[in-house]
């Protein structure tokens, strides 16, 4: 009895590697402690023993009972773990990277726009704003644009009604008022609040009637430069401007400027460039921005006395300068939101 016992025991360690299922070890454990089963079958024929061997024989079958039952609690353990597992889901190893989610990124033309302004920060430039919605005065008047300047006419520029709604009550306008057309309005009411010497840029969006097509928009985006101190020269506008162009473009780029006429800069500039590292626009001359000297009357119309301080301003459309770096041959592209598109530049 004694070699039946230990051949139990020995089968249980056994088989109970080879068990996989709660079910499996149900059956199983049947066939070995069930009613019928294998060691209840000998712990049954206590009976027919000796009264003087029965404490010897119970003692191994005690042993027996308690080594199958820890093989079996060992397999119900192991099999609880693997169903906790399989509720679980896969195995989570929380030291490993998250997946990298798709994320959302700055507009071609703000990445552009960000780059040129923090340009500008690095050699003492601050960044001013205004308001979108401007009066003649700030637009045209302030910056030396005659009263027939085609600019004012209703078919280039989008003026608001005369007739205002101001809550519950309906006024007239004491003047009129138009979406701005250039970010020039910003120089004008930063020279009306500061004091020289004044450096600022100013970014922003504008506004002018234009029929779009390829290099054309109704609302485009502007950057504009003023700089205003005593002994301002013409070489420091210069300079400046080719540290901006052999920043953006490279260091081989190279610039020229072209006389121009604009009402609020005297003497007036167009300023071109050519890159030997823009691809299919190597080595041509591209305009970029119009420049130059601040005109005196513009001094004026802020009370900054112009034989005192000079000044240099200039400006640029940002959606000219993004279609160069980037590549880009048709200004519509940027608004149409297309997923395709925009992800290019991610």
């Amino acid at each position: 009895m004694q070699a039946e016992l230990k051949a139990i025991v020995a089968e249980v360690q056994e088989k109970a590697t080879g068990i996989h299922s709660r079910a499996e070890f149900e059956a199983y454990k049947a066939t070995v402690v069930g009613p019928k089963g294998s060691l209840t079958e000998i712990m049954k024929g206590m009976g027919a023993i000796p009264k003087e061997d029965k404490p010897a024989m119970g003692k191994l079958i005690n042993e027996a009972k308690t080594a199958v039952q820890a093989v079996f609690d060992t397999v119900l353990e192991r099999l609880e773990t693997a169903e906790l597992a399989a509720r679980l889901g896969p195995a989570i190893d929380p030291s490993l990277p998250a997946p990298d989610l798709p994320r959302g990124t700055l507009h071609p033309i703000a990445q552009v726009r960000e780059e040129m302004v923090a340009l500008f920060r690095r050699i003492g430039f601050s960044v001013a704003e205004a308001t979108e919605v401007e009066t003649e005065h700030y637009c045209f008047d302030a910056l030396n644009i005659p009263a027939d300047h085609p600019a004012r006419d209703m078919q280039d520029s989008y003026y608001l009604p005369e007739a205002l709604k101001v809550g519950n009550v309906s006024q007239l306008a004491d003047e009129k008022y138009l979406l701005r057309t250039h970010t020039s309005t910003v120089q004008i009411r930063t020279m009306l609040a500061e004091q020289p010497p004044i450096r600022i840029v100013a970014p922003g969006r504008c506004f002018r009637r234009d029929t779009p097509d390829a290099t054309h928009s109704a609302n485009f985006h502007q950057i504009e430069g003023l700089y205003v101190d005593r002994d301002v020269t013409l070489l420091d506008l210069k300079a400046t401007l080719d540290h901006f162009v052999k920043t953006i473009f490279g260091p081989k780029a190279k610039t020229r400027l072209r006389p121009s006429f604009f009402p609020f800069t005297e003497p007036s500039f167009e300023m071109d460039f050519y890159s030997p590292d823009l691809g299919k626009l190597s080595n041509k001359w591209l305009e970029i921005m119009g420049c130059g000297m601040v005109d005196p009357e513009v001094f004026k119309a802020v009370g900054i006395d112009p034989e005192l301080y000079t000044g240099y301003a200039f400006g640029m459309g940002i959606e000219r300068i993004a279609m160069i770096l980037q590549g880009v041959d048709d200004i519509r592209y940027y608004y149409q939101n297309d997923v395709r598109f925009l992800r290019q530049f991610a």
